[in-house]
């Protein structure tokens, strides 16, 4: 703990003192882009896009998942409000132009979905993690021949759910046909540091390096 104290002494004498003007510009919340990831404590949102405080609006949660849309005849106080209202209120107060579901792979939550035997011990994890139903469905109809590849498959399909839930919202789906917000799905890989993107038109990931479709 003393490390994070002494991190945080080191930022204010460094980085705070050397670009004071910067960090006291500011005072407005003005993000341009809903970032949706994993609580993994190996994903650094603003590191792996290079960008700086007030760029990302930064929604984190367990395996990056988006509640699909209730309205408010549908008990709207059981919709997960801690995710689903940060994303109402990043496009409708903060007006972001775009927005990034960002996966990744040995992703725990994916892997946890089929250890029964854990979820049983963590009653608040399995139920948040009913929200993957319908991926492991889909999943399970690939057949996977092992449990690696049904963890990856999950992490894929996973993005891909998720941006379908997103555009459930019918303010997120009204913007995104007027062409007001740009929604991705990104796939990180921890093992070599690479990002595949999701086309939602093509319904296929592409490296952002090499942009070579991934079959």
């Amino acid at each position: 703990m003393n490390e994070l104290f002494q991190g945080a002494i080191k930022f204010y004498e460094e980085d705070y003192n050397n670009e004071k003007a910067f960090y006291t510009s500011l005072q407005e919340n003005k993000p341009h882009t809903l970032f949706i990831t994993c609580v993994d404590s190996r994903i650094d949102p603003n590191r792996l896009t290079q960008s700086k405080p007030g760029e990302l609006y930064v929604v984190r949660n367990i395996g990056n998942m988006i509640p699909p849309f209730r309205d408010e005849d549908d008990n709207i106080a059981d919709g997960y409000l801690a995710t689903t209202s940060s994303i109402e209120y990043s496009i409708k107060k903060l007006k972001v132009k775009n927005i990034i579901v960002c996966g990744h792979s040995n992703c725990g939550a994916c892997a946890a979905a089929y250890n029964h035997e854990m979820l049983s011990e963590m009653p608040y994890v399995k139920k948040w993690l009913e929200l993957l139903k319908p991926t492991i469905s889909r999943v399970n109809e690939m057949k996977p021949e092992s449990d690696h590849k049904r963890v990856w498959l999950t992490e894929l399909q996973n993005i891909q759910q998720q941006l379908y839930n997103l555009l459930s919202y019918p303010f997120i789906e009204e913007k995104f046909n007027r062409g007001e917000l740009q929604i991705y799905g990104w796939y990180y890989n921890l093992m070599n540091g690479q990002i595949l993107n999701y086309n939602i038109i093509t319904r296929e990931f592409k490296s952002i390096i090499s942009d070579t479709p991934l079959h």
